[in-house]
């Protein structure tokens, strides 16, 4: 009779990670009842995995209360993790993919004193004619990435390198009705703003502190963007950056 094949794993750290996963993803400090609920196991079995990751440290229960809530060791963890997190490299890999994959240029930006500067950028093999380029300063007021910037970097900082750029290259400066509408849906789109019938998309990625620190952005033919897979492929991975490297669920916005 063949033997049963091992999984390789070990069961009981799968099911503590689980308690942990409730824990990290609670508004607040929960009780054993619902803990077991959350985790859909039963109250002994919750009692059991719970005391003992308050051993480990990685829980703690109050007291008073007796709810449960991460503990210093979890804490620790979580913070050796963000100090490892690049969000452009993350983001890198994402948009790396994405030109491979649709008929679509895509790179990275960050922000500086002179707007909007393209640290990564992937032509694809269906959509080159952009002539983007490492290194290159963006418009603030007449791109989609500058949109976003705009939208989630404090006025001054847009000013200052508003000041910077000339006039005929960044473009009229947006309403602030679409300013709130990018934040509202985390996007930005303009159409033929620099080449005629070409579309640019942007999207930001945030880091644990919920601040901007680069942001997405696309580039191609409009006649490209038909199927709705096709339009929504940058917000799709803007989704999956955000997620690992804030923590922030793209996914709960406002979208059309």
């Amino acid at each position: 009779m063949p033997r049963e094949k091992r999984s390789g794993t070990i069961q009981s750290v799968s099911i503590a990670a689980r308690f942990l996963k409730v824990l990290a993803n609670a508004e607040h400090e929960l009780a054993l009842g619902e803990i077991a609920r959350r985790t859909g196991t039963g109250g002994s079995t919750a009692h059991r995995y719970l005391q003992s990751l308050v051993k480990e440290g990685l829980a703690k229960q109050d007291p008073v209360s007796a709810l449960y809530d991460l503990g210093p060791t979890a804490l620790s963890i979580g913070i050796g993790a963000l100090k490892r997190v690049d969000a452009v490299e993350i983001a890198a890999q994402h948009m790396k993919s994405l030109a491979h994959q649709h008929a679509i240029s895509s790179g990275v930006t960050i922000w500086t004193e002179r707007g909007p500067t393209l640290v990564r950028w992937y032509r694809s093999a269906y959509f080159s004619i952009n002539p983007l380029a490492l290194g290159d300063i963006l418009p603030i007021d007449n791109t989609a990435c500058g949109l976003v910037f705009q939208a989630f970097l404090p006025e001054a900082s847009i000013e200052a390198a508003r000041q910077q750029q000339p006039a005929h290259f960044r473009g009229t400066p947006p309403d602030r009705a679409t300013l709130d509408e990018v934040r509202r849906l985390y996007r930005a789109e303009l159409v033929s703003h620099l080449l005629s019938n070409v579309t640019g998309q942007a999207a930001p990625v945030f880091d644990a502190q919920r601040e901007v620190v680069c942001v997405l952005t696309t580039v191609t033919d409009l006649g490209q963007l038909q199927a709705p897979e096709d339009r929504d492929a940058l917000f799709h991975e803007a989704i999956l950056i955000n997620r690992s490297t804030s923590g922030l669920d793209l996914a709960g916005s406002d979208r059309p």
